[in-house]
C-alpha cells in the first residue's frame, strides 16, 4: 500500500531531478550559444552567406548567452558584426540593440547590470525554472510556497 510518505519521497526525488535537469538544459544552451557564435563567425570568415537568417533579437541572445559576463550596447555589436549579422537595414544599429537589450532586461531574460569601473552592461539570466510543484515542508504543514496542506 502507498502511503503518503512515499508520495512526499517521490515528489522529492522529482523535484531534485527537475533542478538538475534544468541546470544541465541551462550549461547547453549557453555551449549551443558559443557554438553558434563561433559557427555564425568561421562561416564568415570562409566568405560563405548563412543560410537561415537570424533575427537580431535572437543574435542579441546568442551574444548574451555566450558571453558568460556582462556586455555593453557596444560590445554585443562588434560580436554581432564579428558573427556576420547584417546590420545595415537599421539607420541606428546601436538604438536597435538598445532596445533589444531593453526589452530583454524587461522580460527578464537579461539583467542591467550598472558597473562602476567601466560602462554598465547587460548579463544574459540563466532561466532558472522551479518545479512545477511546490517542495512540502512537513514539520510546518506548508509547501515551498506557502500554502497550506489540504
Amino acid at each position: 500500500m502507498t502511503t503518503v510518505g512515499d508520495y512526499q519521497r517521490a515528489l522529492d526525488a522529482a523535484c531534485r531531478e527537475y533542478e538538475t535537469l534544468t541546470k544541465q538544459r541551462a550549461e547547453l544552451d549557453g555551449r549551443i550559444a558559443q557554438l553558434a557564435q563561433t559557427i555564425g563567425s568561421l562561416t564568415r570568415l570562409c566568405g560563405y552567406v548563412p543560410t537561415v537568417p537570424m533575427g537580431l533579437t535572437e543574435a542579441c541572445r546568442m551574444v548574451l548567452k555566450a558571453a558568460g559576463h556582462p556586455l555593453t550596447a557596444l560590445e554585443v555589436r562588434a560580436q554581432l558584426d564579428a558573427m556576420g549579422v547584417d546590420l545595415s537595414k537599421y539607420s541606428s544599429d546601436l538604438s536597435a540593440i538598445h532596445t533589444v537589450l531593453k526589452r530583454l532586461t524587461k522580460s527578464g531574460e537579461a539583467t542591467f547590470v550598472a558597473r562602476g569601473w567601466d560602462k554598465p552592461g547587460y548579463r544574459w539570466d540563466l532561466p532558472t525554472a522551479a518545479p512545477p510543484t511546490a517542495r512540502h515542508d512537513s514539520k510546518k504543514g506548508t509547501s515551498a510556497r506557502g500554502t497550506k496542506k489540504r
